[in-house]
């Protein structure tokens, strides 16, 4: 039953997600929760989320920006490494809320996930309104995404959103966009699984080489769907459907149902 869940959700967020460039990892992870524990979970999804970015770089490289890669991507590895040695040191006493229901689901609030959710939902708010929309994000200030979203990849694996929030106003393409955004991702994914490996001892990959695979694949498939589904998107609709992914995701995470 695990393969199946597993494999749907990675096919279908895969598809829904290649567009803004987050979803995959912050969907996936509590679906493996269900099934693992919350260390190995983080862990497996990230080695899903590594392959899936290496295979969408394969359809995309072309597209990369180059300047904003570096300038975004070079200052996200450390914060990574810092965030994901964070995660496998520190206890789990950030608790907040534990054992409430809403709507039947049983929901537990940490401190890290309700800061995560309350700064992308004010960002997704506010790119809503015109004059928001209309500023663009400086070159500099690209350096300070890459910490924000370096650091919160490698300590609670929601790095796609933080980054989106930045890059949607960079200035780039449409394609420019999707693959810079993939690009950064392989360096967040390298630098936190690095971390996760050295650390977690119980992570088998061995065992739960089938559940990976599974996952894995079904991923493929949906970007490569999603790549086929690229030309008939615009940028405005991308960035509509940023802040609607982003007000849902954030709203999740605050209420500690994923």
């Amino acid at each position: 039953m695990e393969y199946f869940i597993i494999g749907a959700v990675s096919l279908f967020t895969a598809i829904l997600t290649f567009f803004s460039g987050f979803g995959v990892g912050t969907i996936l992870t509590p679906v493996f929760v269900v099934f693992f524990p919350i260390e190995i979970a983080i862990a497996m999804t990230a080695i899903v989320h590594f392959l899936n970015n290496l295979f969408k770089v394969g359809l995309t490289y072309k597209n990369i920006d180059k300047s904003t890669l570096i300038r975004f991507g070079l200052p996200a590895i450390p914060f990574a490494l810092l965030g994901a040695w964070l995660l496998v040191s520190i206890s789990k006493d950030n608790l907040l809320l534990a054992n409430f229901n809403i709507f039947g689901l049983k929901c537990e609030v940490y401190l890290i996930q309700l800061i995560v959710g309350l700064l992308m939902l004010f960002f997704a708010i506010a790119e809503l309104y015109p004059s928001f929309k209309k500023d663009t994000i400086k070159q500099k200030h690209l350096f300070i995404g890459g910490i924000i979203s370096g650091f919160f990849g490698g300590l609670t694996g929601h790095q796609g959103a933080l980054r989106t929030m930045f890059l949607i106003k960079s200035g780039l393409s449409k394609d420019a966009f999707i693959a810079t955004g993939i690009a950064i991702a392989c360096f967040v994914d390298i630098s936190r699984l690095s971390i996760y490996f050295s650390k977690v001892q119980d992570i088998n990959i061995q065992e739960n080489i089938g559940i990976i695979t599974t996952a894995t694949l079904c991923a493929f498939v949906g970007a490569y769907f999603g790549k086929k589904l690229l030309k008939k998107i615009t940028i405005n609709t991308i960035q509509y459907m940023v802040s609607f992914l982003i007000i849902v995701i954030s709203i999740l995470l605050i209420f500690g149902i994923i």
